[in-house]
């Protein structure tokens, strides 16, 4: 007698250089972490804590991939962003000990459904279908995290047909890494397999088909994608 009624849909694997592939279990998201992207959105940075959205796995595309230009939108843009890979377990962790359960780092595209998020925030609804949707969360391959040094002195740029559209350093964010990994910590107990987008810097923008984007940290691996 079958156990499911159907197969349970398999996690997608981040290839890690020069080690087995990352299971993504869950994706959360911090919004407004970079004080120029806020103001551009016409916001303003909320300094009491960071604040979050999430996107389901399986919402993963891997980088090097193309991106189908997704539906009931006339508005997809790019966020260029640091992710963040857990390896080990976490509870109400310290800021001084939240390096410990990371397992390394990749680079990220957020994209958005510009026009269904702007809609959801003018009604006062969830963003989910503006964040949280197919292909929705570009991957690159993981860069373990022994073999970053500094990182809040990486450099962090996306350029869309070799234009340059996002750059900043890492330094830049309103909440680190560090203390974000302790923050979320709070709300959630995390789990190996769990990354976190760590927000985008200034300078997003819509994509459309034929587009080629190209996202770089310092010396991680790229994340490139094209609409089609």
């Amino acid at each position: 007698m079958k156990t499911t009624l159907f197969p349970a849909r398999v996690p997608p694997v981040i290839p890690v250089t020069g080690q087995a592939g990352f299971p993504v279990a869950r994706i959360f998201c911090v919004g407004r972490n970079y004080a120029a992207h806020a103001a551009e959105m016409g916001q303003e940075v909320d300094r009491e804590s960071p604040f979050y959205f999430t996107k389901s796995a399986h919402s993963v595309l891997l980088s090097g991939q193309d991106m189908p230009y997704p539906p009931r939108t006339h508005d997809l843009h790019h966020e260029m962003e640091l992710v963040v890979a857990i390896g080990e377990g976490a509870r109400n962790i310290a800021i001084a000990d939240a390096f410990s359960v990371v397992t390394g780092y990749a680079c990220g595209l957020d994209m958005t459904r510009r026009d269904l998020q702007a809609a959801a925030k003018d009604k006062r609804r969830p963003w989910d279908t503006g964040k949280d949707f197919d292909n929705a969360a570009i991957i690159a391959p993981i860069t373990p995290a022994g073999q970053v040094a500094d990182l809040a002195s990486l450099p962090i740029t996306l350029t869309v047909n070799g234009e340059m559209r996002q750059t900043a350093m890492l330094s830049d964010m309103v909440w680190s890494v560090p203390e974000i990994i302790a923050d979320l910590s709070t709300l959630y107990t995390l789990m190996p397999g769990d990354l976190i987008m760590t927000g985008t810097p200034a300078g997003v923008g819509a994509v459309v088909r034929g587009d080629l984007m190209e996202g770089r940290i310092g010396d991680l691996a790229p994340v490139i994608a094209r609409v089609v």
